[in-house]
């Protein structure tokens, strides 16, 4: 039998300590979860565009035991379909105070701040940042909320940021491999 491919993403030490022991992701979602853009029909509707890495990475944060959050400012038909076919439960939506929201999803899953990351990009997003373990920003991430970041994703907020963070925690989680390998002959 063939030996276990390694991983191909690599972190370096100190951040993958930092990240060890998240049980919960808080995800913003303009800027992090999309582009950051707001895409409106004639009728006044917004259109949202998601990546398919990041949802996969969603997935894979659920199987490995973390659970994703998401606050968000504003509210849609079009977002609560997409977190609802992810399995995503705990979600605020048109929340403008994030940090309240957060703190009641911590008591519903009975964890606190040492046990949550965050990822956001922009003003709003920094009350959660600021109280979490392990805070997180995509590149196109205000410059405010890039410098009280302790990681910066490769990749833009819509076009697989959330993914990079879905790595970093399940290879500090030490998951990744095995959830790799279910994948791979």
């Amino acid at each position: 039998m063939p030996a276990a491919r390694e991983p191909a993403v690599n972190y370096p030490p100190g951040l993958l300590l930092k990240a060890q022991g998240i049980r919960v992701v808080f995800f913003d979602v303009d800027g992090v979860l999309t582009d950051g853009g707001l895409y409106m029909t004639e009728h006044g509707e917004t259109i949202k565009r998601f990546n398919t890495l990041d949802g996969h990475g969603l997935k894979l944060l659920q199987a490995a035991g973390i659970t994703p959050a998401v606050i968000t400012g504003r509210d849609s038909p079009a977002l609560r379909a997409r977190l609802q076919a992810l399995g995503i439960t705990h979600a605020h939506y048109g929340t403008e105070d994030k940090r309240p929201a957060a703190e009641i999803t911590l008591r519903a899953l009975g964890l606190d701040w040492t046990a949550a990351a965050a990822m956001g990009d922009d003003w709003p997003d920094l009350p959660v940042m600021n109280s979490a373990a392990l805070r997180c920003a995509p590149p196109n991430a205000h410059a405010e909320v890039l410098a009280c970041a302790h990681y910066v994703t490769q990749a833009r907020g819509g076009h697989g940021a959330v993914r990079d963070l879905c790595d970093l925690l399940l290879v500090a989680s030490g998951r990744y491999a095995a959830l790799l390998a279910a994948y791979t002959p």
